[in-house]
């Protein structure tokens, strides 16, 4: 698989990388219904046998078990991939969560992650959120200062604003941006992206295909039975009359694919891919099975034709 340089970092990363933010699992305010664990481990390990060298989690997927997945995934591994995760949401007894950048709390989340994933440093630590804004400046020093002190290898910020990257660049690089990126939801591309190229920032984007919208597996009936832990159940896109409309986006992307053996999924990711600016892709899987039918779009290159075909479709169907 293809690999690019992150960043200011020396890491190589392949253009497609796990994320584990569904196999968390449900039970908590942004879950994806019941995961089996089983699954889940075979996941990681296919995405990794397959090519994949890095991993993205996060503290707060399934309040602490997707890194506790991915550390036992990782933990029989030879050759072990890049880890990346995330501080910034915190979750109480009664599961609810909530935001913290205050310096305290970043170094408890990061000595936390580094647990449940099994490791010694973690290699790239995201904030999550810029969230509460006022303390912004004091989660990125502590996470500079986790950073000196070799617990961290790198540091980056995800759903950030250019001002808000501003910010943070005045106490210390970042590494990368994870923003949401897909070819229905494009914010990014105005001032983020160009932003980001101009500071050397790397972009992992989250989301290609819509959170499952784009992959070709999603239909009517399975978006109106959603579990009830299951958070897109209340995400405008899976409901009408925009899931009717994406759903023949859908179509079109699996005519596009069938040209070249590819799946309606794998040219959402390519389409992401395409632009120069996005060093890699976050793709999940809930099991093996579900990564092999993504993994192609690693070394699929998507034409100016079909991009223009996809374009104009989206421009007529979503003005």
């Amino acid at each position: 698989m293809l690999k690019r340089r992150l960043g200011n970092t020396d890491m190589e990363i392949t253009l497609l990388g796990f994320g584990s933010w569904a196999i968390g699992g449900g039970n908590w305010a942004y879950g994806w219904g019941a995961q089996n664990d089983q699954d889940a481990v075979e996941a990681i390990v296919r995405a990794v046998d397959l090519g994949m060298n890095w991993i993205d989690t996060a503290a707060v997927y399934g309040l602490g078990h997707a890194e506790e997945l991915v550390g036992r995934a990782v933990a029989s591994m030879q050759e072990k991939p890049f880890i990346f995760t995330k501080c910034a949401l915190v979750w109480d007894e009664t599961r609810s969560v909530s935001s913290s950048l205050k310096a305290g709390s970043v170094r408890r989340e990061c000595e936390a992650s580094l647990q449940r994933l099994q490791v010694n440093a973690i290699d790239l630590y995201q904030m999550h959120w810029p969230d509460p804004d006022e303390d912004i400046e004091e989660g990125w020093l502590e996470m500079a200062k986790l950073q000196s002190e070799g617990l961290v290898r790198h540091i980056g910020v995800s759903n950030f604003t250019v001002a808000q990257m501003q910010r943070a660049l005045a106490i210390a690089p970042i590494a990368s941006l994870q923003p949401p990126y897909s070819m229905l939801r494009r914010a990014i591309e105005k001032e983020i992206l160009p932003f980001c190229f101009d500071n050397n920032i790397g972009v992992i984007v989250y989301s290609p295909m819509l959170s499952g919208m784009l992959s070709g597996a999603m239909t009517k009936d399975r978006a109106a039975s959603f579990a009830k832990d299951d958070w897109r159940r209340n995400n405008r896109e899976f409901q009408e009359p925009r899931l009717s409309r994406n759903l023949e986006l859908v179509e079109l992307l699996r005519q596009v694919g069938a040209l070249y053996g590819r799946s309606a999924g794998e040219v959402a990711i390519a389409w992401a891919l395409r632009h120069p600016v996005v060093t890699g892709v976050i793709v999940g899987g809930r099991n093996a099975l579900q990564v092999e039918g993504v993994i192609g779009a690693g070394e699929f290159l998507l034409s100016d034709e079909d991009a223009s075909r996809i374009e104009s479709f989206i421009a007529t169907m979503y003005a």
